[in-house]
């Protein structure tokens, strides 16, 4: 039976990319299976940006005792992101003061997400990963991670995500944010600390975002015109249905600080302009993969990030209806390809 530990770690002394130094930091972070003798059989799995540290949920049939990603064979570590509201120190987390963080808590980057990861690396005593793994957000997090350090990291399997966020990405991240900022409940992100909750913001939010996660015609076939009742269309109670399952589990201002992340999300920033260089200290064993039908980030975009790494690059184009969130639902298709990258 595979084993599973859910943990806190605590990193002094973290400097985000913006300057702000945390006197403390804390990780939250799940580990599935055992850690071999010689210490070479981790993989890091990153999630994506509404994602948590429960990996074989919300990716069944990819991570689990005889799947893809093994954890009958593999040491499994998945760690909620800094921003986040699953564990890891977020805007709700307690201030000096008291108080939630809230309004105060600091803009984060992709990079400052993957360099807490780092840490974390070495409090675990991993000196070198088999693999780094992500989708979407996710796969920003294992792209930069690689960069950080390749000597770490003995493969990168990047999913639906590309080397940087265009127009059309952060149009549709502006809207989100000013769903939940318009929120009168919001409070300019202090609303814990005078008992509201901008659960009407987050919700349009999340339902601009699920827009991009589906594709058009996968929403037609699946509703068409059909009424669930007077004025009220199937796909609009779908969109409403969506609102209401993150409202009840995720942190709206958490929702933003990762949103402006994967907005600014740049591996040219700070390093050379030209994508091929900045991309030259990534791993050099990696799997791209794109969605068919993804409207986010479409198969050319991540084609773009494949054709800049170096090494040997895979890429492959998982055919499916559904769009960006084909990562998630498109197991066996994703577990195809992670399989025989894991083995070569």
């Amino acid at each position: 039976m595979t084993t599973q530990s859910t943990s806190v770690e605590r990193i002094l002394g973290f400097v985000t990319d913006s300057g702000h130094t945390f006197g403390t930091v804390e990780v939250a972070y799940e580990t599935f299976g055992t850690l071999n003798a010689d210490r070479s059989n981790a993989v890091l799995v990153e999630h994506a940006l509404t994602g948590d540290t429960h990996v074989t949920e919300w990716w069944p049939g990819v991570v689990g005792p005889g799947e893809a990603i093994d954890t009958d064979e593999y040491f499994v570590v998945c760690a909620n992101s800094l921003g986040g509201c699953s564990g890891t120190t977020g805007p709700q987390s307690t201030y000096d003061d008291g108080l939630p963080y809230g309004s105060r808590f600091p803009a984060v980057t992709i990079r400052d997400m993957a360099r807490l990861e780092h840490n974390l690396a070495q409090i675990l005593g991993i000196d070198s990963w088999h693999a780094v793994i992500g989708g979407s957000m996710g796969g920003a997090r294992a792209l930069e991670f690689a960069l950080l350090d390749r000597r770490k990291v003995g493969k990168c399997a990047i999913i639906a995500a590309p080397a940087f966020s265009e127009a059309d990405q952060i149009a549709w991240a502006m809207m989100q944010e000013r769903a939940i900022e318009l929120d009168p409940n919001y409070y300019s992100g202090d609303y814990t600390a005078v008992g509201r909750f901008p659960a009407q913001g987050l919700g349009l939010a999340r339902q601009i975002a699920h827009l991009t996660y589906r594709n058009d015609a996968d929403l037609n076939l699946r509703f068409s015109r059909r009424l669930q009742d007077t004025d009220y269309y199937e796909v609009s109670s779908y969109l409403d249905y969506q609102a209401k399952k993150l409202t009840g589990r995720f942190d709206p201002h958490s929702y933003l600080v990762l949103t402006r992340a994967l907005r600014d999300h740049d591996v040219r920033t700070g390093r050379s302009n030209d994508l091929r260089t900045a991309l030259s200290q990534a791993c050099t064993d990696n799997l791209v993969v794109s969605v068919s039908s993804d409207r986010l980030y479409t198969p050319m975009q991540v084609e773009l990030l494949a054709q800049n790494l170096p090494g040997r690059v895979t890429h492959q184009v998982i055919d499916s209806p559904v769009g960006h969130d084909g990562f998630l639902t498109e197991g066996a298709k994703i577990s195809a390809a992670l399989r025989e990258f894991l083995a070569a």
